[in-house]
């Protein structure tokens, strides 16, 4: 079976340090070159994979700002739709900008939604639902309006995570520096519960970054490490005593709270979007509605057992697994 694998030009894939949609793609691509398929990566000139990389871009345009955003996507996506016909199925992890081609090729097409940026984009899902097919990448995150053909769970490299039964005795915060996201609860929660806290993330909204979270970092008890490469993150998330998780919107999946699990770390997480789905409430972390729950929560997190953390990560949220759902999807459309 041939794979057109579509990946975001935002950044390189894998990302180096932020880029989750990157991220998955790549996980993507290796495993089912691991499962003896011919994979292409379109992605910028400076990703890697195992498969046969192809690109226009050298670089992604979050890393180089010369590039015009608009231009490029177009001229990626382009790419891959000129040359439609060499390939069995196309695997678009590029939103919803792809689909406006996809009636002008006859390969079939996957998309996976990883997430809606906002409800006006719908229409364009809707238009195109009849002739794609849609994945979702948690049960929480599907739209009313659309058809699905099955919800894969993010996949993660177990690899990548060291499991640690001995934490340090911190509270960590790793994600985007962003409203939505909830560093400055993440504050709160640890200023109320006597813990030193641990931010890393890139800073989305520098705003908010200055009046909501700077002039909390002292480098004593909250502490900003900055945007985190893989070897730092398997350290601090595997050091963590728990992940806070305070999201204020309904977030689609989570990579962070399944990766902090991966390494034994229980989070604790506001009760929106994929959070029930991800999180065992009691088992593998809490799923709370405030700060003040959230601080109860770290006060019970030696009730936690980080190998069953662990465990449950591995039985969910493998890339092993989630390889084998869209394996059994490339195989439902192909074989119609």
């Amino acid at each position: 079976m041939k794979i057109a694998l579509l990946a975001p030009i935002a950044w390189r894939t894998p990302p180096l340090k932020y880029g989750p949609w990157e991220q998955v793609a790549s996980n993507i691509a290796e495993g089912m070159v691991k499962k003896g398929l011919e994979v292409t990566l379109f992605a910028t000139g400076n990703s890697n994979t195992s498969g046969k990389l192809e690109y226009v871009s050298e670089t992604a345009y979050a890393e180089d700002s010369s590039i015009d955003p608009k231009v490029w996507e177009c001229l990626h996506i382009s790419n891959v739709m000129e040359r439609a016909s060499e390939f069995d199925i196309i695997h678009n992890n590029f939103d919803f900008l792809t689909l406006t081609y996809s009636r002008l090729i006859n390969t079939p097409m996957i998309t996976t939604i990883h997430g809606f940026s906002s409800q006006k984009i719908i229409p364009v899902y809707k238009k195109y639902n009849s002739n794609n097919h849609y994945v979702s990448i948690s049960d929480s995150d599907r739209s009313p309006q659309l058809e699905y053909i099955a919800t894969v769970y993010n996949g993660i490299d177990s690899r990548d995570f060291t499991f640690n039964e001995n934490p340090r005795d911190y509270l960590l915060f790793f994600g985007r520096i962003h409203p939505e996201k909830g560093a400055y609860e993440s504050i709160q929660i640890a200023k109320k519960s006597n813990k030193k806290l641990i931010i890393s993330g890139l800073i989305q909204d520098e705003r908010y970054f200055e009046e909501k979270v700077k002039p909390f970092i002292n480098n004593e008890d909250i502490v900003y490490v900055g945007n985190s490469g893989p070897a730092q993150r398997d350290k601090l998330l595997g050091e963590a005593l728990a992940l806070l998780h305070p999201i204020s919107f309904d977030e689609p999946f989570g990579l962070s709270v399944a990766e902090a699990m991966f390494c034994g770390t229980p989070v604790i997480a506001f009760k929106r979007g994929s959070m029930p789905e991800l999180i065992q409430h009691k088992q593998t972390g809490f799923i709370v509605n405030s700060v003040e729950e959230a601080v109860d929560a770290v006060n019970d997190i030696h009730s936690i057992n980080r190998k069953y953390c662990n465990k449950w990560a591995v039985s969910n949220f493998s890339l092993e697994k989630m390889v084998d759902g869209y394996y059994n999807v490339y195989k439902r459309i192909v074989e119609v």
